[in-house]
């Protein structure tokens, strides 16, 4: 895995990879066909080579300043990647306030991130679960993977990430307000965790030298 994961990288830097996403399908839209298989509510096979667009909101929503969370419940969701090139358009793939569990792997993701969002004071508990493994990062914006709230049912392991994208403070999930101590352009970064997560063997790089030898742009924890 890490050869396939290191050729896949020389490729990415070397400018050579165009996307082609006029006739693509959305993520969306495979969420919608998928049915329920190995125990997963929504199980998503894709296919090798070929490009999904848009991201995919998983779960709930919580409204500014109020404890109300709003939109559809989750769902256990899993995406067998087989390769396939996931153009998030700046979008993300999140799961939220929830008690269900996203699993995803095999894959290259263009933009946009993977986010989990839980609450733990709200009722009744949303903590979602699950895996980010073998996926291919590239230029991602804000994070790669985002943790908020989440705790040890989360594994990110075997990732490669490049080049995640600084795009401005990120936003206070009670209010939706900017905030100078949520800085963006992480690979890898968690906050308010109500148990750890396992993190391990994820390789992380910047182009730009200087971004490169800043620690905060591989890994963050608050």
């Amino acid at each position: 895995m890490r050869t396939k994961h290191g050729m896949l990288l020389a490729f990415l830097l070397s400018g050579s990879m165009t996307v082609d996403a006029v006739d693509a399908t959305t993520l969306r839209e495979m969420y919608e066909l998928a049915g329920p298989e190995n125990g997963y509510d929504r199980y998503i096979e894709l296919e090798c080579g070929e490009i999904y667009t848009g991201g995919l909101q998983i779960g709930p929503s919580l409204r500014p300043y109020s404890d109300q969370l709003v939109g559809e419940p989750g769902q256990d969701v899993r995406i067998v990647g087989n390769g396939a090139i996931l153009d998030l358009q700046g979008q993300r793939l999140c799961i939220s306030y929830c008690n269900n569990r996203l699993d995803i792997d095999d894959c290259v993701v263009l933009g946009g991130d993977i986010r989990f969002r839980g609450l733990d004071w709200v009722d009744p508990v949303g903590v979602p679960t699950g895996s980010v493994t073998h996926v291919t990062f590239y230029g991602p914006h804000d994070y790669g993977v985002r943790l908020f709230g989440t705790g040890p049912g989360i594994t990110v392991e075997r990732n490669l990430l490049v080049d995640a994208v600084d795009t401005g403070f990120d936003f206070i999930y009670t209010t939706g307000i900017s905030s100078e101590w949520l800085t963006t352009g992480t690979s890898i970064s968690g906050s308010v965790q109500v148990g750890w997560p396992l993190i391990m063997e994820n390789w992380s790089y910047h182009t730009h030298p200087h971004d490169n030898l800043d620690p905060l742009a591989h890994f963050s924890f608050l």
